[in-house]
């Protein structure tokens, strides 16, 4: 997700049975305070399969301020990511916490943004379908995605030509289930 639709994510965003995120906003920050604001675009309203480490860091985060907040008559704050007193952060904030761990281990800073683009990158070397990354990330067109990410595809290029090659050779663990079409001639009408 975006950093500002990440900051916006309320705990009624998501769906603890599906494993799954919505996103429906984004929060926006001035000197006047914050405002929450639509999507950047109406397909970046979307809803977002959560892979089951953040789904269980996530349950862990909700657990723990619940039980803060036992004994205290405080309202859970439905933000996800917000202060100690329950205000929504502010990008730079969490930018420059951020910075933190990425020094301590050695890593050159990097974006918050960044991280979309490495999930991005990451998605489309395991081989996740253009169409299903355009859709998590928001994107207007597959083309977009295509246009973004298509540094990561002569390695995938090279392992589709094997497969497809394995398929054909008969190389697969059952080749009798793969039917291989061979152009038959036909007579001219």
């Amino acid at each position: 997700m975006r950093p500002s639709e990440d900051l916006a994510l309320k705990w009624s965003d998501i769906d603890w049975h599906r494993g799954a995120a919505s996103v429906c906003r984004t929060i926006q920050h001035s000197k006047a305070g914050f405002l929450f604001d639509d999507t950047k675009r109406k397909r970046s309203r979307r809803v977002v399969k959560l892979q089951d480490f953040v789904h269980k860091a996530l349950e862990s985060l909700r657990n723990s301020r619940l039980h803060a907040k036992e004994g205290g008559c405080q309202a859970e704050p439905d933000l996800i990511f917000c202060s100690r007193t329950d205000s929504p952060l502010k990008q730079r904030n969490v930018k420059r916490e951020f910075r933190r761990p990425l020094e301590a281990a050695g890593i050159r800073p990097i974006r918050l943004y960044d991280l979309r683009h490495t999930a991005a990158t990451l998605a489309v070397a395991a081989g996740v379908s253009v169409k299903v990354i355009s859709d998590q990330l928001g994107h207007a067109s597959i083309s977009f995605t295509l246009e973004r990410y298509s540094h990561v595809l002569p390695s995938i290029q090279d392992e589709a030509a094997a497969r497809v090659e394995r398929m054909l050779m008969g190389s697969l663990p059952d080749a009798s289930s793969h039917v291989l079409c061979v152009p038959v001639e036909h007579p001219a009408p």
